[in-house]
């Protein structure tokens, strides 16, 4: 009996591949397009001045490949060939890059900003958070989109957007427009911000770099406009502030996550009260930590461990030389956050069809933009007052 029923399930398998193949290879195929065309607008940047020779493209390619997806599914009609992988790599194949993203991140750097660099992301964190969620509700739009807009806008951008939304059972809509939100905020500081911050900042490279990691939307958007800063003001020293204080921000994803989707999910429950449907009981409190951010937590510590190890032994967990250990490290966040999470975000791409937005509304760009600029005006006060406090 044994027999057919493996049998079965392995056709299941087989026929489950077959149907998410044709979507995770376009997804495949929009990633690498938007990693050379990341490289492309580098190269163009560079033969125009405005980058030295040999230098970085500011430009990230998880941008260009979900600009591209949203060309071509808004351009060309995608067949429902696709939808399963598309479906696929924005769901799982976006948690496998998020767990390996922790190897990025150890918690020796976070303490190298000290008693008031940390203060002060929380700070920029809070405002950010607190002020989404306060106009979403004030301006009566969906608290599960608000939730997205303030996960992004707190913490690290659209893969914040993309941890979240599984949690909170968000649409796809939703999600793309939290993500168009971000992305074009982001973007705009990317290029507005490192000639601000040099304007406020001009003889401290510390609070320059503390500004732009504490003030502007994504990862790949912080490393770019501090990589511009470089270019333009010559100061290598703001792409290391601007790094370690994104990679600070960016843990708190562990905690922010089950925060946010705790408040969502509390607030639903009293709109329901409040229209006689009764108050429904919370979720159980270990439904908001999803099974990936444990992963990236867990990485987090290896990657600190390991650090720890090698800057006491010479040799990381025992076993492994300082250069083994940092290739290690290197290509497998690497890989997680250039191929896994690109991949994503082609899918976001992929699923974005402007024709969802007309429903949604200008509204949530306004709260979006609001949130924004405040969570800039409180990081530039902060580093005014307490920046000169900080060494990295």
């Amino acid at each position: 009996m044994e027999k057919p029923i493996v049998k079965q399930e392995l056709q299941k398998e087989a026929h489950f591949l077959i149907k998410i193949l044709p979507g995770l290879f376009l997804c495949l195929v929009v990633m690498f397009l938007g990693i050379y065309g990341a490289e492309l607008i580098g190269y163009l940047m560079i033969q125009a001045g405005l980058l030295s020779e040999g230098s970085q493209t500011p430009v990230s390619g998880i941008f260009v490949a979900i600009i591209i997806g949203i060309i071509i599914r808004n351009t060309v009609s995608l067949s429902d060939v696709y939808a399963q992988g598309i479906s696929f790599s924005m769901k799982y194949v976006l948690r496998a890059g998020i767990i390996l993203l922790g190897l990025r991140l150890s918690l020796m750097e976070a303490l190298k900003l000290g008693a008031f660099g940390i203060p002060l992301i929380v700070a920029c964190i809070s405002v950010g958070l607190f002020i989404t969620l306060y106009l979403t509700n004030k301006m009566k739009q969906s608290m599960r989109l608000g939730t997205l807009i303030a996960s992004g806008t707190g913490i690290c951008g659209v893969t914040a957007i993309m941890a979240t939304s599984p949690v909170i059972k968000a649409k796809e809509d939703e999600i793309s427009y939290a993500v168009a939100n971000i992305t074009i905020f982001g973007l705009t500081g990317m290029m507005l911000y490192p000639f601000l911050a040099n304007f406020l900042f001009v003889d401290d490279p510390i609070k320059a770099g503390l500004f732009l990691g504490t003030a502007i939307h994504d990862t790949a958007q912080v490393t770019g406009a501090a990589l511009m800063y470089d270019q333009f003001f010559q100061t290598q020293a703001v792409v290391e502030t601007a790094t370690v204080t994104k990679l600070t921000r960016n843990l708190f994803i562990i905690a922010i996550i089950p925060f946010l989707s705790y408040l969502f999910f509390n607030h639903t429950r009293k709109k329901d009260g409040e229209n006689g449907k009764g108050e429904a009981a919370l979720p159980k409190w270990y439904t908001f930590i999803p099974l990936f951010v444990i992963g990236f937590l867990l990485l987090s510590v290896v990657r600190t461990i390991g650090d720890a190890t090698t800057e006491n032994t010479g040799n990381a967990f025992g076993f492994f030389a300082q250069d083994t250990w940092e290739g290690i490290y290197t290509n497998l966040s690497s890989f997680g956050t250039t191929y896994l999470l690109g991949m994503a975000m082609a899918g976001v791409g992929l699923s974005t069809n402007f024709k969802m937005f007309k429903g949604i509304g200008i509204r949530p760009f306004y709260i979006g933009f609001t949130a924004a600029v405040a969570v800039g005006v409180v990081s530039v006060v902060l580093i005014s007052l307490f920046g000169g406090f900080v060494s990295v």
